[in-house]
């Protein structure tokens, strides 16, 4: 096989980064329109914001599944069936008539997004072999990286443009167009239907995560992690998770393949994964937020001013990808990591008279980083695995970047809330940011003081995520540093050899 990427192989890609793209993009999207929602079906925020958690809660409950139904069905068969769940479930959300019926509707959503993303990493990992994963990686990371930049754009602007329908019709029609790619473009797979269905791990795995996440969402809505709506979820959740774990190393063909933890560049790809999402997902909330709130930006505005970092993510991927294939991740991935660590910095002391020239250079500098860290990341946790366990892989790594996601967005969330608390002056600047009659309200120079301590808040809040972009270099600097070698290329060399000496 050629090292380089054929146009058979950007042909799947293509059909891939269609299905990611949409999954996505959805995650963000509706966040621009809770108010929306709120004003249109006469709900609170706390119900209007189940459009956002019933999605996620479906999305990380049907992941688990994705494994076993590749190996079961056939990658192309059920990447097209989650395909059609989800285009389904956009043109149903377009047709909702209350808060309840658009919330079941984004639930039937989210099972068909959850299935995309890492049916979409088998696929293309399966179509570029172990030696270019790396570069396929990093077009599939295209989606992943910008998703909760775009998002807030595309919904801002289809919102102020049109009407809320449009950020579930705009589905439709890419994802029909998807479906038709697949259908032409995806090579026919072979199913594997001898592994056993593991369903007393289905009802282990799939709630135990749902209620886990669902306990960490409610997080920032409760305001402390002791609240009974955060604790009874969370612990049941944790306890089932617990149990699937010593169900799954007892049996032979479990729904979540823990052994493959067994792999070391899987085991530290997982560890610099679950931090990097964390501070990457958290951080995604912050920035955007301040400049709504601090800045007093529209939420189209916000979302344009997010873009160089979207540009130096563009810029550094692919270069990284084809990297990871020649000198292995982990040289790529630290120098990301001090890349984000640098774009960081500035914002831990962030003002809220900040010219914005040196905090657009500092998200360009972010967005090279990152770039840089998470595909590379996934190559290194499935470039060493068989093509049997590649399935099996992505799962284990979409749970973890959607688990750490959750976590990422309810940590942030909390400690912005709690510093907020402490600034007396903060709540009232903000409000008058939405409502320019209350600052004539305000005393003489409240004003200026409250914004500049809600920035001060901010910058708090950062330096949480610094701390835990800081931490991921301990994982990172396990990461392989030489040219990966695949088991199944590898037992192919060592057959060769022992045949041409006989």
């Amino acid at each position: 096989m050629t090292d380089k990427l054929d146009a058979a192989v950007f042909k799947v890609a293509g059909v891939v980064v269609l299905g990611a793209i949409m999954s996505i993009l959805d995650v963000t999207v509706v966040s621009v329109a809770i108010p929306t929602f709120q004003r249109e079906f006469g709900t609170s925020y706390a119900i209007a914001a189940w459009t956002m958690t019933g999605y996620t809660l479906a999305l990380a409950s049907v992941i688990p599944l994705a494994g076993w139904a590749a190996d079961r069905f056939g990658t192309k068969r059920l990447y097209m069936m989650a395909l059609i769940f989800f285009v389904l479930g956009s043109l149903l959300c377009s047709t909702a008539w209350n808060i309840e019926s658009l919330i079941a509707f984004r639930v039937i959503q989210g099972l068909g997004g959850g299935m995309l993303m890492p049916l979409g990493m088998t696929i293309m990992t399966h179509a570029a072999g172990p030696r270019r994963i790396g570069r396929v990686m990093a077009v599939l990371g295209v989606p992943m990286l910008l998703g909760p930049i775009a998002g807030p754009i595309l919904g801002g602007w289809l919102i102020e443009n049109f009407s809320w329908h449009w950020i579930f019709l705009i589905n439709v029609p890419i994802g029909v167009s998807a479906l038709i790619s697949a259908a032409i473009v995806l090579p026919g797979d072979r199913p594997e239907p001898s592994e056993s269905f593991d369903f007393r791990g289905m009802l282990l795995a799939s709630p135990g995560l749902a209620l886990f996440l669902f306990g960490v969402s409610s997080i920032p809505e409760a305001g402390t992690v002791v609240a009974a709506k955060v604790l009874i979820p969370a612990v049941i959740g944790v306890l089932l998770m617990i149990t699937f774990v010593f169900h799954a190393l007892r049996t032979e063909h479990p729904l979540i393949d823990l052994r493959l933890f067994a792999d070391r560049a899987l085991t530290f790809a997982a560890l610099t994964m679950l931090l990097f999402a964390i501070a990457f997902f958290g951080m995604g909330l912050l920035l955007p937020t301040y400049l709504q709130q601090v800045r007093g930006e529209s939420a189209l505005d916000a979302g344009l001013l997010l873009a160089p970092q979207g540009i130096g993510a563009m810029l550094t991927m692919p270069v990284a990808g084809r990297l990871v294939d020649k000198i292995g991740p982990g040289k790529i991935v630290l120098t990301g990591i001090t890349l984000i660590t640098l774009g960081t910095t500035y914002f831990v002391r962030i003002d809220a008279n900040d010219p914005y020239l040196p905090m657009l250079i500092a998200l360009f500098v972010m967005g090279l980083g990152m770039g840089c860290t998470m595909m590379p990341t996934m190559t290194a946790a499935i470039q060493t695995l068989t093509h049997h366990q590649v399935a099996r892989g992505s799962t284990l790594m979409n749970i973890v970047n959607q688990t750490a996601g959750s976590i990422g967005t309810a940590t942030m969330s909390v400690v912005l809330t709690n510093v907020l608390k402490n600034k007396p002056l903060a709540g009232p600047a903000i409000a008058a940011n939405f409502d320019p009659g209350l600052a004539a309200t305000l005393p003489p120079g409240a004003l200026d003081t409250g914004l500049r301590q809600a920035a001060q808040a901010f910058g708090h809040t950062y330096t949480v995520a610094l701390v835990l972009i800081v931490l991921t270099v301990i994982p990172a600097f396990f990461l392989p540093r030489t040219e990966p070698v695949n088991p199944e290329t590898a037992e192919d060399a060592v057959g060769a050899g022992a045949a041409s000496q006989v």
